[in-house]
């Protein structure tokens, strides 16, 4: 890409910016998008050249160690985030993982966010602990408090902003502070915000964590995460993720690049749709609460408006239920009457979904009690259309036991 365009790209409003990020036909005969290159082996021109130093070899070595076709997300992703580089994994659990496995050796202490996506506190309490690592969880809201939970080991602190399932939000200059002045590395997985809403780099977090299945993707077809470091934190970032022998598919990373194309404009009709279905579900006396973050009366409101600059089409609610005994029954009365929701685990995608919510597995912030959470995954459709499926799955939870 020329100095020229990049200097304006930088500038220029997101939706430019995420189409033209990461592309330079002039470097590929003209062509709009960059070449899918599948590769493993690359050939040297000399003996010489093979047995160079790594940083005067040529650019491409071997398929593991970058293509152009990853290289071009990886620089789009790095524009958006204000990163120093970015590496693409098989999945957002990957995401999640590679950098707990970078900055974290035996004897080291970790503090995780009590509201992480289950299958990372379920890596953290199998795999790190295995390792010697020791993990401790907190409570979103704690902020500055956090202080009092950071052990003379404590080594990082891992943030989920907003909670993928209760969405609870966590202060995280706040937290980022007290951190710091530890010597402590931040992660935070992002993938709710996506970039375009908030940049956790700029926030002083050090790790942004993406699954990249979800908007970047926004068609339910490809499994990639994307993880981002400041330059302090990068070259370690890199080191682990070549010694693992991470990589993704060529096509993958084409089909996540081509998503950006139009991840702004999905997300601005996600975001509106998704505050709708909020709004009318506030209104409702079989709904005990609403967690939007987006929504006045969501108790991490405050936080989410000072700090992000919109929200995207997850969010769930709780299901008023008077008797305990029939949190599971008019749950899954209410799931199976949908006909336009899927039920399936993801989001991010054009369709609408619904999953039941466990939290079982907290250790803190624990589950409410007024009824079972649903989490709901707002689509494309038209808005009219699906809180007409959610009126069905109201009638059916509300006919259970009668």
């Amino acid at each position: 890409m020329s100095a020229g365009k990049k200097e304006f790209l930088d500038t220029a409003g997101i939706n430019t910016r995420l189409g033209h990020l990461g592309n330079d036909p002039h470097a590929y005969h003209g062509f709009v998008n960059p070449p899918v290159v599948h590769a493993s082996t690359v050939l040297f021109p000399s003996a010489e050249e093979l047995n160079a130093p790594p940083e005067r070899q040529q650019k491409y070595t071997y398929g593991t160690h970058g293509t152009p076709t990853t290289d071009a997300l990886c620089e789009a992703i790095d524009a958006l985030e204000g990163s120093a580089g970015t590496v693409l994994v098989p999945s957002g659990l990957a995401a999640v993982t590679l950098p707990l496995l970078a900055y974290l050796s035996a004897g080291d202490h970790a503090l995780i966010v009590d509201s992480v996506y289950f299958p990372t506190r379920r890596f953290c309490d199998g795999m790190l602990k295995k390792l010697g690592v020791s993990v401790d969880y907190f409570d979103p809201d704690i902020g500055a408090g956090i202080e009092a939970l950071v052990k003379p080991n404590t080594r990082l602190v891992h943030l989920e902003a907003p909670g993928s399932n209760t969405l609870e939000m966590q202060d995280v200059p706040a937290i980022v502070e007290v951190a710091h002045r530890h010597d402590c590395i931040v992660t935070i997985d992002n993938t709710w915000a996506t970039p375009i809403y908030f940049r956790p780099l700029d926030f002083g977090v050090d790790v942004s964590i993406h699954a990249s299945t979800k908007y970047p993707s926004g068609h339910s077809d490809v499994l990639l995460g994307t993880v981002s470091a400041n330059a302090k934190h990068w070259p370690a970032l890199k080191e682990a993720y070549t010694t693992l022998g991470l990589c993704v598919g060529p096509d993958d990373a084409y089909q996540i690049l081509r998503g950006l194309r139009t991840m702004g404009v999905r997300l601005e009709h996600h975001q509106r749709s998704a505050l709708a279905v909020a709004q009318w579900l506030e209104g409702r006396a079989d709904v005990a609460a609403v967690l939007h973050p987006a929504l006045p009366s969501f108790p991490g409101h405050a936080l989410w408006k000072r700090d992000f600059k919109g929200a995207s089409g997850l969010f769930s609610f709780v299901l008023k239920v008077d008797d305990a005994g029939e949190f599971e029954a008019r749950s899954s009365a209410f799931l199976n009457a949908l006909k336009l929701f899927g039920l399936g685990y993801s989001w991010g995608g054009y369709e609408s979904l619904a999953v039941p919510v466990k939290l079982g597995d907290r250790r803190v912030c624990k589950a409410p009690k007024e009824g079972p959470v649903i989490r709901l995954q707002v689509g494309l459709e038209n808005v009219e259309d699906i809180i007409a499926d959610l009126e069905r799955g109201f009638a059916a939870a509300a006919a259970v036991g009668r």
